[in-house]
């Protein structure tokens, strides 16, 4: 078997294991112990200098030349007790610190297991793979600044069979954690993205493939949250006027939103050009104000709009948002934030192994995708300095500050109770 593939020199991994050091200072600082956090830098640092699959054994052994280091590895990932969602909130305001987002996405990763030992493990069918695997799925958000996306947030899914105590006891599910629709998962990311922003941002996503995409709808409006999404065809709408009527709003008559648009629509009088429309360029904006129909009480309107090709052809896609008084140059222009996510899955699959952990249970791939994402965004957004074209790297000592270690020098993590 042949061993990691390094991406720098010795004094260069030395260097850059010490801005890592700060950086993982930051975003693990509520990690309770400085074990912890000296394997939270471990662990990052292997992230970035090993290319090839990321198994914690590779991962240690591009750190430190100790024997024993692998399986503490694997014990902070998998056993020693930190939470992860204060490490993602540190993340996330050091990521809007310096990416400025203007949105936020989301993302669904599939990712291929052989068994059924991991957690969430099931049968799905992947439209990418065009065919039915095993796997984990989760929903990713990504906080967006054009074509950069940085993960900051998880929630994996759990289908129904995860409701089984055996296998819930088996993977450590916590019982506050419960099988639920992927719909609801993005409003409990858009509850958390909240509370640890400084400035809010709308949702951008393709809410298509999604099922009940009028609940998400509904519940992003009841917590106050924007969003720029692509909705169905087929999603029912009112008519504002007589959705907001003192009595009988719940029985106005409901319509498709593309019938509605197609009825009520306004062409603007100014031929834009989308930035996402490719060679096609100018395109013909046509845009309507709705209201949801469902809640007890009169919602508030949303803007329709779709972007029709200037000789006629083809569907557009059918967006709705609740930044109603935004100039349409700037709604085209969030909208095309989403079309830049799958291409930053497909970075944390290939370049920092998303699909590589071993582990099996709840926490334990809750603390990687934490780890993950966090190499992630160090490597958009630290600026470190460029690596040297050395083809191979002998090991790095770690800490980067000590001399070589010694078998046996890196402590395993405390796993405490």
């Amino acid at each position: 078997m042949t061993g990691p593939v390094y991406e720098s020199d010795h004094a260069s991994v030395l260097a850059a294991g010490r801005k890592v050091t700060e950086f993982a200072d930051q975003v693990f600082t509520r990690l309770p112990r400085a074990d912890q956090r000296r394997w939270a830098a471990a662990y990052l640092l292997g992230l970035l200098a090993v290319s090839g699959r990321k198994s914690v054994r590779s991962l240690a052994a591009a750190v430190t030349d100790s024997p024993t280091a692998s399986q503490s590895m694997h014990r902070f990932v998998n056993s020693s007790p930190w939470e992860w969602q204060p490490a993602r909130a540190e993340l996330t305001r050091w990521t809007e610190q310096r990416l400025r987002p203007t949105a936020w996405t989301v993302g669904t990763a599939v990712v291929p297991k052989r068994g059924n030992q991991s957690c969430g493990v099931h049968r799905r069918f992947d439209p990418v793979a065009g065919r039915s695997v095993n796997c984990q799925v989760a929903t990713g958000l990504f906080l967006a600044a054009g074509r950069v996306q940085i993960p900051v947030d998880w929630r994996l899914h759990l289908p129904r069979e995860w409701s089984d105590e055996r296998l819930r006891r088996r993977a450590r599910i916590p019982e506050s954690v419960q099988p639920v629709p992927e719909w609801v998962h993005i409003l409990d990311l858009a509850d958390t993205l909240a509370s640890a922003l400084l400035t809010p941002l709308p949702l951008v996503a393709d809410l298509r493939a999604y099922e009940q995409p009028d609940r998400l709808l509904h519940g992003l409006r009841q917590r106050g949250h924007d969003f720029v999404v692509t909705v169905p065809d087929t999603l029912p709408v009112v008519l504002p006027l007589v959705n907001q009527g003192a009595r009988g709003s719940h029985a106005a008559p409901l319509v498709s939103a593309r019938r509605f648009l197609d009825a009520h629509g306004e062409v603007l009088r100014t031929v834009m050009a989308s930035p996402h429309g490719g060679a096609a360029g100018a395109k013909r904006i046509v845009t309507a104000v709705a209201s949801l129909p469902r809640g007890p009480r009169a919602q508030r309107f949303c803007r329709l709009f779709a972007e029709y090709r200037a000789d006629g052809q083809g569907t557009p896609a059918l967006w709705m948002t609740t930044l109603v008084h935004r100039p349409m140059d700037e709604l085209i222009e969030l909208a095309g934030a989403h079309a830049w996510t799958p291409g930053a899955l497909r970075r944390m699959e290939g370049r920092f192994g998303l699909q590589d952990f071993e582990g099996r249970s709840f926490p334990g791939w809750h603390r990687n995708v934490t780890l993950v994402s966090a190499a992630c965004a160090y490597s958009r957004l630290a600026e470190p300095e460029p690596a040297p074209t050395a083809s191979a790297a002998p090991k790095a000592a770690w800490p980067p500050t000590a001399p070589p270690v010694r078998a046996g020098a890196l402590s395993a993590p405390n796993q405490g109770s």
